[in-house]
């Protein structure tokens, strides 16, 4: 399912007991709008892939996505290809080393049930 809007999502990911696949990819996402999402990732109990490619998520929409997996027990796909999640939010395409470590923090240590986690195509050391 494909939404325009990230508050027209919320409503039907808040809600919605059967959606398991939700696209949002080139969007325009930013970090209010993952924000929205994450609010709605805490209380979904069905949504097993989000896409978020192509959007304008920064470090700070990443954290906040990323807070939202220590509650969330049905994603198993999460796709943030070709965000702007860096160190600054500034460079496009390029998560870096502090943008992955906010996502791999304790959220993904206590989350079960998180499979996939797409970053590629980004500016990750060893160190992220």
């Amino acid at each position: 399912m494909r939404c325009g809007s990230t508050r027209r999502c919320n409503k039907i990911t808040d809600v919605n007991t059967a959606l398991k696949e939700l696209s949002l990819s080139d969007n325009k996402i930013t970090d209010e709008g993952a924000a929205r999402l994450a609010d709605a990732l805490r209380v979904n109990t069905s949504l097993e892939e989000l896409d978020l490619e192509f959007n304008e998520i920064k470090a700070e929409g990443a954290a906040r996505l990323a807070d939202a997996l220590r509650v969330n027990t049905t994603l198993e796909v999460l796709n943030l290809w070709y965000n702007e999640i860096t160190d600054e939010g500034a460079a496009r395409n390029k998560i870096t080393d502090e943008g992955a470590a906010r996502l791999a923090d304790a959220p993904l240590r206590v989350n079960t049930t998180l499979k996939k986690l797409y970053l590629g195509l980004n500016k990750i050391t060893d160190e992220g």
